[in-house]
């Protein structure tokens, strides 16, 4: 599942596929005869949870709006969340598929079940494409981060941190079994971590909640002893949360290393207290505007197969060289919230820097 392309960003995408008429409904592309379908387009969206942030905050209101910019206004999204159910997430996505919406843009609560229900919509004409999360079944198209990169990240800012030393022990808090992207931050990891620490103990933690990411963490330090938990190998910023909750609530007041992934808002702040070592930025917007892009011109019968929409290949473990575009990520320290979360608009500097971290953002020249 590793790249086969260089990723090319969102905005140049924007540019180059307005250039061409492709987005916009004007022109040809490559020889392409007049769009299949005009504005009025309705986008299905089905996110799967609302304990990250990301989704209500930054997914859906970007998606949303490149829906709209596309479409003169005369597009719609019609949007539902599953709340981490996958049986509510199945019966929204049937919902779509009666309802015959133009296209499905899916980030799926349980990659395998969700199978059933992209084949209801292929069989239905409506085309697919696997938003963040790998679904498995015939999708048209998956737009995410390079998620194996997302762990190597991790796994080195950790390794680092603990200057590579075997004998240091460390808790892997891994995601959620039913999300394949779980699966890739933890290859990821682990091809920094091993051999290079000790893990003395692994879990992989039900829906991703930050509580069951606690009760995990009070398991590991009843049984490891708090004062022999080098680090903590959180894949996720919800989960880190817990994490350092448990390591609190056992009396830790000097913490060791915990990772996490998503820059929300409460993760950057820890990371400015010096509660949380890392981060992982991932440029949502990016993301979330190219699926808006793919969605509008596969509906418009145009083909996505051509490297400004879909320089990659991903393998599911039911489809092959599905046309895939994995957006780079980075990671987030103290030193660089300037150059990411508010470079980019992510949050401003007031967001940020409220009284209780006032002191820290001015140590780091924030404010």
């Amino acid at each position: 599942m590793r790249r086969t392309a260089l990723t090319i960003a969102a905005s140049s995408m924007a540019l180059t596929l307005a250039a061409c008429g492709v987005l916009d409904g004007s022109g040809d592309a490559g020889g392409e005869e007049t769009p299949a379908r005009g504005d009025d387009i309705t986008v299905g969206l089905l996110l799967p949870e609302k304990t990250n942030s990301r989704y209500e905050k930054f997914d859906y209101p970007i998606i949303k709006k490149r829906v709209d910019d596309l479409t003169n206004g005369k597009g719609k999204v019609v949007y539902a969340n599953a709340e981490q159910d996958a049986d509510v997430q199945n019966t929204q996505f049937a919902q779509m598929v009666n309802d015959k919406v133009d296209v499905i843009l899916v980030d799926a609560v349980d990659s395998k079940t969700i199978a059933a229900g992209v084949k209801k919509a292929k069989d239905a004409g409506i085309p697919v494409v696997a938003y963040d999360r790998l679904a498995e079944g015939p999708i048209d198209a998956y737009v995410s981060f390079d998620n194996e990169l997302v762990g190597q990240v991790q796994g080195r800012a950790l390794s680092d941190a603990l200057d590579g030393d075997k004998s240091q022990k460390i808790v892997m808090m891994n995601g959620a079994l039913t999300d394949p992207n779980a699966a890739q931050f933890k290859a990821g990891a682990l091809g920094e971590l091993t051999g290079k620490v000790t893990i003395a103990k692994r879990y992989d933690t039900k829906d991703w909640k930050p509580s069951n990411a606690r009760a995990n963490m009070m398991a590991a330090i009843s049984s490891i002893g708090a004062e022999n938990i080098a680090g903590v190998y959180s894949a996720n910023d919800g989960m880190a949360g817990g994490v350092i909750a448990a390591l609190k609530a056992a009396g830790i007041t000097d913490l060791p290393p915990v990772t996490g992934q998503d820059a929300e808002l409460e993760a950057v702040q820890r990371i400015l207290d010096g509660d949380q070592f890392m981060s992982v930025y991932k440029p949502y917007p990016k993301e979330a505007e190219t699926a808006a892009e793919i969605a509008v011109a596969r509906v418009r019968g145009y083909g996505i197969e051509f490297d400004s929409l879909t320089p990659d290949k991903i393998t599911s473990p039911t489809n092959e060289n599905i046309p895939a575009n994995l957006l780079q990520v980075s990671a987030l320290t103290k030193e660089s919230i300037k150059e990411t979360v508010i470079r980019d608009g992510t949050y401003t500097v007031d967001e940020i820097c409220t009284a209780e971290y006032e002191a820290e953002c001015e140590e780091l020249r924030i404010k």
